[in-house]
């Protein structure tokens, strides 16, 4: 199991590398801050967020590999026998709020987890994918968004994407509001089923697959023109991102409950937000359609 997860955390500190660059790129100006950290019960991570640029208002891009002595609440309510359990887990979270509200905020993770549990054995599995959200939509970046995504998923089996679309539909819902965060993508865990091989690989295609997915749609609306009114819905629709991530989102109750970094955990949080009462979009305008066409369970490929 060392060499595999040394072979896993190799793959992770890269592909932040890879993101951390084409981001960059996009940026054009700013620069990502690194800042490397120590978790108390060992191990530690690897933070680098973006503020304040041109075309990216805030990133994170994280590396963590932390160890501890029982298994945290948000890994157990499904899976009770392996409560005070030790356990290794590593992965790459990323957070991208671009600060054009015509280019859509997008989460990408993958994670492993490995589990000692208390009669000797020991338990794995990978977690991880990807999502969208748009604040106004374009049925072309849905798609191609979509597209790619299946395109991670066929190698891996006819019914792959179609399952774990539907997951990240379910996943990425906010009850409370009744309404889906974005037009999802990808989401999936307790992968271990394929043998640790092929579930790895599976791992390497969803990362690949998110920056091929994202990054045209970035290039393509980061300079859009926009309006103070614009910009308003953004941050009003920003609402809805912080009010999952803080009630819903196991990755950061994971970290928050594992005694991870609060500053990394929380850097998926966006910098500016508001609130309003009871809000709701005029008729026929383009913030009413994001709800009518975009934030609804829709196929945008065939299965």
């Amino acid at each position: 199991m060392s060499n595999l997860i040394t072979e896993i955390k190799a793959y992770l500190l890269h592909l932040q590398n890879q993101i951390t660059q084409f981001l960059e790129k996009e940026e054009g100006v700013s620069r990502f801050k690194e800042d490397p950290w120590a978790h108390a019960n060992g191990g530690g991570g690897l933070s680098r967020v973006l503020e304040n640029g041109t075309h990216i208002e805030k990133a994170g891009v994280n590396f963590s590999h932390v160890l501890g002595g029982t298994l945290p609440t948000a890994a157990t309510t499904k899976r009770p026998e392996l409560k005070d359990s030790a356990f290794e887990a590593l992965g790459v979270s990323t957070v991208i709020h671009p600060r054009n509200p015509f280019a859509p905020t997008t989460h990408a993770n993958v994670r492993f987890i490995s589990v000692q549990k208390n009669d000797g054995t020991t338990s794995w599995w990978f977690g991880g994918g990807f999502d969208l959200t748009p604040y106004y939509g374009f049925h072309e970046d849905c798609i191609y968004w979509h597209e790619t995504a299946k395109k991670a998923c066929d190698p891996f089996g006819q019914d792959v994407y179609s399952r774990y679309k539907k997951w990240c539909d379910e996943y990425f819902f906010l009850k409370h509001r009744n309404e889906p965060r974005g037009i999802g993508g990808l989401f999936f865990d307790d992968l271990h089923e394929w043998g640790m091989e092929r579930s790895f690989q599976f791992m390497q295609s969803i990362g690949e697959h998110f920056i091929k997915a994202y990054q045209p749609i970035l290039a393509k609306r980061k300079s859009h023109p926009f309006s103070e009114k614009e910009r308003q819905f953004q941050c009003y629709r920003r609402g809805r991102y912080v009010e999952f991530n803080l009630l819903y989102d196991r990755g950061t109750l994971f970290g928050i409950q594992s005694g991870g970094r609060t500053e990394s955990i929380l850097m998926s949080l966006p910098p500016i937000v508001n609130w309003r009462y009871d809000y709701q979009p005029p008729e026929n305008t383009e913030e009413a359609r994001l709800y009518r066409e975009f934030l609804v369970s829709r196929d945008w490929v065939p299965a």
